[in-house]
Parts: structure tokens; C-alpha cells; sequence
């Protein structure tokens, strides 16, 4: 069996990841597997533990990490974000295309240690778009707003780090695009 492959889904904060990415990430002929990151901060309403993410406490995940149980972690705005490694290597040596949406920095450090990572990086139609959709979901005070907006000019200066670079100003294009991207690597990969 073909080890699957491990693909990195990233962009700046509110650009619309985890909305593209449920456009296609069900669709039985990708294979795909969604890695659920582990994160210290506090659970968002509709979010569920094991689903969202996997929330722990701050001690937790420093265990995580100094137990080298993560492919990558960075800490944002007080908390800490991260993917659990063995779950990963777990779901690749099934066959399974790994899914990891994660952000910029943490993005950087996954491709240093797998070099082979198929990275994807998705772009706002523009800064005020991005803006306007962090403010639209009104779950942070505008200090947070703030710091995620001056994180997202920076990131989008890393888009030449990701092989594949789209644009989400249509939802349903951006996610045929990131499909038929993982098709294609995937025939490559025979």
C-alpha cells in the first residue's frame, strides 16, 4: 500500500480555510483524512472537541511538546496550536491523503520535516476582504482583530513558500481548484 499524502492547506486567519476545505474534503475520491489540531485556547460556540480540534489545557500541551509529540506547534495570541504527529503517520501508512490546515508558521515547519508535503497556500480576494470577514464573525475583542490582521499582511508575504497558491473569492472555484490539485499528485504519486 502507497503511503498517502500529507497536504498542508494554510493562509492568513478568516481567509476561509476550513470553509473550502469542507467543500471537497468529503469527497470519496480524494481519500482524505482531516488532521484535527490540538490548541490551548478556549472552545468557540457550535465547536466540538475531537471534531474542531482537540482542546487541552496550556500544561497539556506543553507535555505534548516536550515529549516530541507534534509535527508542528506555534503559539498565537496566548495559546498554542499543533498537530499531533502520531495520528498523522498513523493515517499516511493507511493510504490516507492527510489533511492538515494549519497556519503560516506552523505551515513552515512541516514542510522542513517532510519535504514531499503537497502545500496549498489560500489568499484573500483582497486585505479589506479579509478584514471585513475576521470582524464578521464576532468572536474576538479588536485587540485580537487587530493582531490577526498585522499577522495576515506578514503571511501573505510567505505565499512563495507553498506550491500551490488560490484564491478564495469564490468558494466553490477555490475548492475545485485545491481538488483537482490533490487528483493530480495523487496520479503522480502511482
Amino acid at each position: 500500500m502507497k503511503k498517502g499524502l500529507l497536504i498542508i492547506l494554510s493562509g492568513p486567519s478568516g481567509v476561509g480555510k476550513g470553509t473550502v476545505r469542507a467543500r471537497f474534503q468529503n469527497d470519496p475520491k480524494l481519500n482524505i483524512a482531516y488532521s484535527i489540531s490540538m490548541t490551548s485556547r478556549a472552545k468557540r460556540n457550535k465547536e466540538v472537541d475531537g471534531v474542531d480540534y482537540f482542546f487541552v489545557t496550556r500544561a497539556q500541551f506543553e507535555q505534548a511538546i516536550k515529549n516530541d509529540e507534534l509535527l508542528e506547534y506555534a503559539e498565537f495570541v496566548g495559546n498554542y496550536y499543533g498537530t499531533p504527529l502520531a495520528n498523522v503517520e498513523k493515517l499516511r501508512n493507511e493510504g490516507k491523503n492527510v489533511l492538515l490546515e494549519i497556519e503560516v508558521e506552523g505551515a513552515g515547519k512541516v514542510q522542513k520535516k517532510c519535504p514531499d508535503a503537497l502545500s496549498i497556500f489560500i489568499i484573500p480576494p483582497s486585505m479589506d476582504e479579509l478584514e471585513r470577514r475576521i470582524r464578521n464573525r464576532k468572536t474576538e475583542p479588536e485587540e485580537i482583530v487587530q493582531q490577526r490582521l498585522a499577522k495576515a499582511a506578514k503571511e501573505m508575504q510567505m505565499l512563495g513558500q507553498y506550491k500551490y497558491v488560490i484564491c478564495n473569492d469564490d468558494i466553490d472555484l477555490a475548492a475545485e481548484l485545491i481538488s483537482t490539485i490533490i487528483k493530480r499528485h495523487m496520479e503522480m504519486q502511482r
